[in-house]
C-alpha cells in the first residue's frame, strides 16, 4: 500500500487578510513542488519520514485515524524544492500531499474539504491544495470559494532574508488588531482580484495584490518594500506581491514584455543582489503521481 502525491508550492498569497474579522488569503500556487511518498505497514512501531517532518508525520497519523485504521504505520518520503519558513507554504504542501497520499494508498477517497479540516487540525492552512484559485480561511477553515481559473503570468520570487514561524505568526497577539485596521483596503484587494481572475485580466491581479501587499507592510514589513514598489512603474510589470506571513516578495510580470534578465538587473539597481527564482503562476490542485505509467495525472477526489 503506497502512493505518491505532489503539491504546489505558492509564492506568498495575492490578498491576505480579514473580511469581518474572518481571515482568509487568495492563493498564488507556482510551479514548485512538494512530492510525498506514503507506504503503509504494519511492520513498523511508529510511523517515520526520511526529513523527520513531525507535521507531515502527525498527517499520516491524523488521517489513518480519521479512517479508523488504527493497526498501521507509514514510511514516508518527502522530496521537496519549497524552503520552509519563508512563504512558500511547504508545511502545507507537505501536509496535504500526505492526507492525499494516505488515502489512497488505503484506495479510499477523500472530499477537499476533509483534507482543509484535518490539515487545519495540525496548523493554519494555504488553499494550494483546491482546485484552481481560490479564497480560503487559512485560519479556520470557515470560508472558501472558488474564483477561477489561473491567469497566465510570471512572477520573479525575491527572498528578503530572514524566516517566519507560521504558528508564531498567528498567535501574534496584535494581529487581529491591525487586520481589522487594514480591511477597507483589504476589501478594496480582493474585489479587483475576484474580478481580474473573473475576466482574466492579470493587470487588476497586479493591481490587488500591490494594494495587500502594501497593507500588509504595517503587519510584517519587508525590507526594501518602497525600493520594489517602484518597478510597477516599468512597462509589463502588473504588480507585487508578499508572503504576508513570511519573507517574499513575487514581482508579477508579462515575460512578452518585459525580460527577466532584464527585470533581475532592475532588483540589482535599485535593492542590491537577492536571492530570486523565476516562477509560474499556476492552478492549486494534488496530484497522484502513477508510477506504473511513469506519468502524472490529476487524482479525482470526493
Amino acid at each position: 500500500m503506497k502512493a505518491t502525491v505532489r503539491a504546489p508550492g505558492t509564492c506568498g498569497e495575492l490578498v491576505q487578510g480579514t473580511v469581518a474579522g474572518d481571515n482568509f488569503h487568495v492563493t498564488c500556487p507556482i510551479n514548485c513542488y512538494s512530492y510525498v511518498t506514503v507506504e503503509l505497514t504494519t511492520e513498523l512501531e511508529r510511523s517515520v519520514c526520511n526529513c523527520t517532518l513531525e507535521k507531515t508525520i502527525k498527517a499520516v497519523e491524523t488521517t489513518l485515524d480519521y479512517l479508523g485504521k488504527h493497526n498501521l504505520e507509514a514510511s514516508i518520503e518527502v522530496d521537496s524544492n519549497l524552503i520552509s519558513e519563508k512563504g512558500m507554504a511547504s508545511s502545507t504542501a507537505d501536509i496535504t500531499a500526505a492526507i492525499l497520499a494516505t488515502t489512497v494508498a488505503l484506495g479510499k477517497k477523500i472530499t477537499s474539504d476533509e483534507i482543509a479540516k484535518l490539515a487545519l487540525s495540525i496548523e493554519p492552512t494555504d488553499g494550494l491544495f483546491y482546485d484552481g484559485i481560490v479564497l480560503f480561511d487559512h485560519v479556520k477553515g470557515t470560508r472558501y470559494r472558488y474564483l477561477g481559473e489561473v491567469v497566465e503570468m510570471d512572477i520573479l520570487m525575491l527572498d528578503l532574508g530572514g524566516k517566519v514561524d507560521t504558528l508564531s505568526f498567528n498567535k501574534r497577539g496584535d494581529l487581529d488588531r491591525l487586520n481589522q485596521r487594514n480591511e477597507p483596503k483589504t476589501n478594496q484587494a480582493l474585489e479587483l482580484a475576484v474580478k481580474g481572475i473573473k475576466q482574466q485580466k492579470p493587470e487588476l491581479i497586479g493591481e490587488a495584490a500591490t494594494l495587500s501587499s502594501q497593507s500588509n507592510q504595517k503587519i510584517l514589513a519587508k525590507p526594501h518594500f518602497n525600493k520594489l514598489l517602484q518597478l510597477t512603474e516599468l512597462d509589463g510589470v502588473w504588480g507585487i506581491n508578499v508572503a504576508h506571513s513570511g519573507t517574499l516578495t513575487g514581482i508579477l510580470y508579462d515575460a512578452q514584455e518585459i525580460a527577466v534578465k532584464d527585470l533581475r538587473l532592475k532588483v540589482k539597481q535599485r535593492v542590491g543582489s537577492l536571492s530570486s527564482y523565476n516562477v509560474q503562476f499556476i492552478n492549486g490542485g494534488l496530484e497522484v503521481i502513477d508510477s506504473s505509467f511513469n506519468q502524472e495525472r490529476k487524482y479525482l477526489y470526493g
